[in-house]
């Protein structure tokens, strides 16, 4: 049995050949060892009972960018799935370039807890920039925008709604906040929490043009820095991308730039795309 797992940094989806659909946390190389993803996978019963059944695991994660973190997490998968004969672990732009490809070059982006972007052929995939993580950059992803959003509450600048729907619903005040983001771990994905806040709010003028201004960061560091960028369309993977299209189709028009595919789930393309290559090969 193939199962494909695309994770970030917030959950990670499980999906059989037989499509069925299992989510556990995020795993991140960057914040977790191969003994804690271990530990969270045997928490969950449905897995545990695929655990023998499985014969390829193909494995697509946030920061799995090098043969030292890739092995943090191909160390847990080897260890849960026994029976396991093809165990491969990739990045998750990968995962967003096969996703989206659609037989003509383009460039392929992340807007999910996190973000980046990357060119891609169909064959070679080119990263001109780096992504540099929620503290120094992710711009455009949920991290982003909830990072914003929390300073503007603790600043006394949201519009009064806003300010009413992050008290009532998310109890926030300054010692939690602080809490949460500088002394608890994965606070990158606690940041990215509230960036549901921007469907939620009653303020929609004000967060249709804070979605803008971030999406317009993200494209002037990670679209614009491809040579003859509005050439190519441009393609989303991620659930901000997903929830806030019509920001996301403004600032492209602005951009001068073809808006591609958006696809909230990858892992069910990559599923298809992995058969697909089973097929070919036998």
């Amino acid at each position: 049995m193939i199962i494909i797992a695309e994770s970030g940094s917030t959950k990670t989806n499980w999906l059989t050949e037989n499509n069925e659909l299992y989510q556990t946390i995020g795993f991140n190389p960057l914040f977790n060892t191969s003994e804690t993803i271990f530990n969270e996978m045997v928490k969950h019963e449905k897995l545990i009972k695929l655990k023998d059944e499985a014969t390829e695991i193909y494995f697509y994660g946030a920061s799995c960018s090098s043969p030292e973190r890739n092995k943090i997490v191909s160390d847990a998968l080897t260890r849960f799935f026994p029976k396991a004969v093809i165990i491969k672990v990739d990045h998750d732009l990968k995962a967003a370039a096969v996703a989206t490809f659609e037989g003509r070059k383009g460039i392929a982006c992340i807007l999910g807890t996190g973000s980046n972007s990357c060119l891609y052929d169909g064959t070679e995939m080119i990263e001109e920039v780096p992504a540099l993580g929620y503290v120094l950059g992710d711009e455009g992803s949920g991290a982003y925008f909830g990072k914003k959003l929390l300073a503007l509450f603790l600043y006394h600048q949201l519009p009064p709604a806003t300010d009413k729907l992050l008290k009532e619903k998310y109890h926030l005040e300054k010692e939690k906040i602080f809490e949460m983001v500088y002394k608890q771990p994965f606070a990158n994905a606690y940041l990215a929490s509230f960036a549901k806040a921007m469907d939620e709010s009653p303020d929609k003028d004000f967060m249709q043009q804070f979605a803008i201004e971030g999406f317009t960061e993200f494209f002037k560091y990670h679209v614009c820095c491809y040579k003859n960028y509005k050439l190519y369309p441009v393609h989303f993977v991620g659930s901000i991308a997903f929830s806030m299209k019509d920001a996301l189709q403004k600032v492209a028009d602005n951009f001068g730039c073809e808006l591609g595919v958006i696809v909230r789930e990858p892992v069910y393309r990559l599923l298809e795309w992995h058969l697909k290559a089973k097929k070919q090969n036998s």
